[in-house]
């Protein structure tokens, strides 16, 4: 994998399959739950997933305290606002529907990274989330035309996709932080508001095996795919580790259609084709050209065998580990995304 473009979408794609799956269960699972309950359940699970999953402080920098007023931003967004409003629409549509809606954040993602980070968006780029975007469009019209008062809900699916897609842009700040420190930090805030907000709409408690379930849900499907969500953005850059998650509405209406969903019909083939075509267009990414790097003194995981650290140790570690370095000025040409190193205009 000598393409930078290979691991950041490998951590992508998998990170898209553990959530792709995770919409129609949670669907099956928060069937009569309240959906800031329903919130609260799977990223209690997305906390403890953290937690657990935390490396050591010598391999990954930490979170700190600078970082608390964007980790509420995103515990906001992507923990309270983003996972109920998917609840609430999740039992007003139908399951393939609503995976399929979630394409919708791969837009709203590509363009607040565009905007709030100047990250390039090349002409490969563009078509990919062209690509993304009509597959999307093809299986969501054919869901409206279903009729049967899914619009509310579907609705509903897609401001929980504009609310991941702020998450997912705040989030690329904390892209060289430990991943499970901010999943875990990130969740627990969001269970905090969520429980609070479950409190004042009156929402009852569901059964144990509903939250049991809800709750396993979010530790793989919410906590684990976070983590590799931000291991992406680290390598791959906010807009493509984005586009290339897209791939996981398509992941969620296949495991609908497997658990027993019956309301998509011949556009399920259409559009999964474009979103494929659009995911293997980054998947073959390839950019490289002569550009610049000015001094910059940073902390996060890194090796020193990828062309840019190549400060001294005594004795020098193996493998990836965290400190404060300096990077001295250079000009180099090599493929390379828009990762911590390369935030250059274009």
């Amino acid at each position: 994998m000598n393409r930078p473009a290979w691991r950041g979408g490998l951590l992508a794609l998998l990170a898209a399959l553990l959530f792709g799956l995770s919409t129609p269960l949670v669907q099956r699972a928060g069937a009569g739950c309240g959906p800031w309950t329903t919130a609260a359940l799977l990223y209690a699970g997305a906390a403890v997933m953290g937690a657990l999953s935390r490396r050591p402080a010598a391999r990954e920098a930490r979170v700190v305290r600078a970082d608390l007023p964007r980790l509420l931003a995103m515990a906001l967004f992507g923990a309270a606002l983003g996972p109920a409003a998917l609840a609430w629409g999740l039992q007003r549509s139908s399951a393939t529907g609503a995976s399929l809606l979630l394409t919708l954040e791969a837009l709203f993602t590509a363009l607040l990274a565009a905007l709030l980070y100047r990250e390039h968006l090349d002409r490969r780029v563009r078509i990919a989330l062209a690509l993304l975007l009509a597959g999307g469009a093809v299986l969501v019209l054919d869901q409206g035309r279903s009729g049967g008062g899914q619009w509310a809900g579907l609705l509903a699916v897609g401001a929980a996709t504009l609310a991941w897609g702020l998450d997912n842009t705040l989030s690329r700040g904390v892209a060289e932080r430990d991943p499970s420190q901010v999943v875990a930090a990130k969740s627990a805030l969001g269970v905090a508001l969520t429980v609070l907000l479950a409190r004042v709409a009156g929402e009852g408690l569901p059964a144990a095996a509903s939250a049991l379930a809800l709750f396993a849900i979010g530790a793989t499907g919410y906590g684990l795919s976070l983590r590799l969500y931000l291991l992406a953005q680290r390598a791959f850059g906010a807009a493509r580790t984005g586009s290339v998650f897209a791939f996981a509405p398509f992941i969620g209406a296949v495991a609908a259609l497997a658990l027993g969903d019956r309301s998509a019909g011949w556009p399920m083939a259409v559009g999964g084709t474009l979103m494929l075509a659009g995911v293997a267009l980054h998947l073959a990414e390839s950019h490289s050209h002569e550009h610049a790097h000015e001094p910059l003194d940073h902390e996060h995981a890194h090796r020193h065998d990828d062309g840019h650290h190549d400060h001294v140790h005594d004795p020098m570690p193996a493998g990836e580990h965290s400190h404060r370095h300096h990077h001295a000025p250079t000009r180099h040409s090599h493929p390379h995304v828009p990762d911590a190193h390369h935030q250059h205009e274009h």
